[in-house]
């Protein structure tokens, strides 16, 4: 059970930080535990991790804040484990550097400050800039799977579905302004059937036209050969008579 002094301590902490919101982090304690908190850090600019959004979380001790909080991070990032202590100065895994004055809001910057760096640590991955940059992308889609999160942090979960809708838009516009392939195909088509119509086929002539000119090309010499032939076989019973 946490103590009255660590109670009154993360209260007045809570009361401050939604007063004068810190940059790129978003901190709040569980409902129904004070000793355990909840966070967000928006990846900075220039950086590999721009765009992305890391939840995580902060379990205080009980003699907080003369003792230091334990740290995990729960959004795939490419720098942290998930669901693993992180070994940062300010946290338990070392204790003997710990200071009482230091706060949620400083603790959550120094964490930030040092997820941009790439100095192994205790609870660290080793990952190419490209794939932090594809988690950055995928951060907000995994966080909205969470129950906690979307209970916790509605604003990004709104955020998330904002993004969804313009995606969706943004496609619908794409593919009513370019035709599918179906619809280019159905269109030569279309083309294709007007010009057989209009007996236009680049100098080739309809079957229609082309059997009227066979018709009319017949050679008269031949005519003439076939009733000559015709007359002889019939004047051939009266030469025998």
């Amino acid at each position: 059970m946490a103590e009255k002094a660590c109670v009154k301590r993360l209260q007045k902490e809570y009361r401050a930080l939604c007063k004068e919101p810190v940059s790129n982090i978003v901190a709040r304690p569980s409902p129904s535990n004070i000793l355990e908190w909840h966070y967000v850090l928006e990846g900075s600019e220039g950086t590999p991790f721009a765009g992305g959004y890391y939840y995580g979380k902060i379990k205080f001790p009980p003699e907080y804040p003369y003792k230091p909080p334990a740290i995990r991070m729960t959004t795939p990032n490419g720098r942290f484990m998930t669901e693993t202590k992180i070994c940062l100065s300010m946290s338990d895994f070392h204790p003997e550097n710990w200071n009482p004055m230091w706060s949620v809001s400083s603790i959550l910057t120094g964490l930030l400050s040092f997820m941009m760096d790439n100095s192994p640590t205790t609870g660290g991955v080793t990952t190419t800039t490209a794939e932090k940059e594809k988690l950055a992308k995928a951060s907000l889609a995994s966080n909205c799977k969470n129950p906690t999160f979307r209970k916790l942090f509605p604003e990004y979960v709104e955020k998330y579905q904002q993004q969804q809708h313009q995606q969706l838009a943004s496609q619908s516009v794409s593919e009513q302004a370019s035709p599918t392939s179906t619809q280019q195909e159905n269109s030569r088509l279309l083309e294709g059937n007007s010009n057989i119509n209009n007996g236009d086929l680049n100098g080739v002539e309809p079957p229609q036209e082309m059997r009227n000119r066979r018709k009319k090309a017949f050679p008269t010499w031949l005519l003439l050969l076939v009733f000559s032939v015709f007359g002889i076989v019939m004047a051939l019973p009266l030469l025998q008579l």
